[in-house]
């Protein structure tokens, strides 16, 4: 495993919050941890989609999985992505809809 640079480091964390799913998994993680059948229930979505947002999520270093009997937990890989989330909740952000125009979930398209 390498070093990544900060540029790589906000890159993945970035890939990361572009996909709404992911965000939420990443808000309800700061909260607590969780179990992948108890978060696809709180956020709404199939636990195949759920699976797959967790595999990109540990890809992108953001969270770990830790093995409990014969089921699994995921946290937030570092305390310190809690506190970077609810940072980026504080920021305002003042968008120009003739340059980025947002679909129904409020992103860009």
């Amino acid at each position: 495993m390498g070093t990544l640079t900060y540029g790589q480091v906000l890159a993945r964390f970035g890939h990361a919050l572009s996909d709404a799913t992911r965000a939420r998994v990443l808000l309800a993680l700061r909260d607590a941890p969780g179990y992948p059948a108890d978060l696809a229930d709180l956020l709404g979505v199939s636990r195949q989609s759920l699976s797959n947002h967790l595999a990109c999520l540990r890809g992108c270093g953001l969270v770990v999985a830790v093995p409990q009997g014969r089921r699994t937990r995921y946290e937030l890989a570092d305390p310190r992505l809690g506190h970077a989330l609810g940072d980026l909740l504080g920021v305002v952000l003042a968008v120009e809809a003739s340059t980025c125009p947002a679909d129904v979930s409020g992103e860009c398209r």
